[in-house]
């Protein structure tokens, strides 16, 4: 459970942080843009693949193909599920 929780508290406050220095205006749409794809692709697919590999769905060898547009929604349930 404690794992379950970290993954939730790493997915949500950067995206949340991201929402919120845009709506103070902190950050421009242009950045919020930039941020949102290294959100949306490299950083998601780096957590996402620690989770899945944690639960010992994945193989190192597989770590690129969890990076690949639509991979991650064969691990729904494994992902957002304890």
């Amino acid at each position: 459970m404690k794992k379950f929780l970290l993954y939730y508290f790493l997915i949500i406050v950067p995206f949340a942080l991201i929402i919120l220095a845009t709506k103070r205006e902190l950050i421009s749409s242009g950045q919020f843009l930039i941020l949102f794809i290294i959100y949306a692709f490299p950083y998601r697919g780096v957590t996402d693949y620690y989770r899945l590999r944690s639960k010992n769905i994945i193989t190192q060898k597989q770590f690129l193909l969890i990076f690949i547009p639509g991979s991650r929604i064969k691990y729904f349930k494994e992902l957002y599920f304890i």
